[in-house]
């Protein structure tokens, strides 16, 4: 099932029109919820935990993924319609204040991350023409996107055996009691 603030972003006849501060769904009614790139763009992101909490049945399963750290918030976070970034024990408070228990949480895009923090730097020293001129992600050519997904290959490796200490995203995966 998917939901969506916006119809636009469903297809016709499928999914769920909502909020996820207000969900429209009936109380442990999900084995499994996630939202990826979801709590950061609600004002009241434990709202929006809780919310998650409560549609999730007893041994349940919540999987989330969130922008980490607020020093690399940036105007295509302000673009996006986030409220936040995260660092990685903030996201497993908000999880824990819902009454779920974390079982795994690891920073993401962490062979990346080098190029994460150039990038940010390059948007901090434009300063307001930058932002300007950004109004769109940019094109990635195919080399590059080559590249990323090498360095993307490393983190799955080795998330296979251990979590990362840093990197551009965070991920969770939460347990209800």
């Amino acid at each position: 099932m998917t939901l969506d603030l916006f119809p636009e972003g469903l297809v016709p006849g499928e999914g769920v029109c909502g909020s996820a501060e207000a969900l429209p769904f009936a109380d442990e009614s999900f084995d499994v919820v996630a939202a990826f790139d979801v709590v950061e763009h609600c004002e009241d992101d434990a709202l929006a935990v809780s919310e998650l909490a409560r549609v999730l049945a007893p041994g349940g399963r919540m999987l989330l993924s969130v922008p980490a750290y607020q020093w690399a918030w940036s105007d295509h976070d302000v673009r996006a319609g986030h409220h936040r970034r995260y660092t990685r024990p903030r996201l497993v408070r908000v999880v824990e204040g819902a009454g779920l228990s974390v079982a795994r949480s690891t920073y993401a895009f962490g062979a990346v991350f080098p190029l994460f923090v150039a990038e940010r730097a390059r948007r901090r020293m434009q300063g307001r023409a930058g932002k300007e001129a950004a109004s769109r992600l940019p094109s990635v050519s195919p080399r590059t996107e080559k590249v990323l997904m090498g360095l993307s290959g490393v983190d799955h490796r080795l998330l296979r055996k251990r979590d990362l200490p840093f990197g551009s995203s965070i991920f969770l995966a939460a347990v209800k009691p």
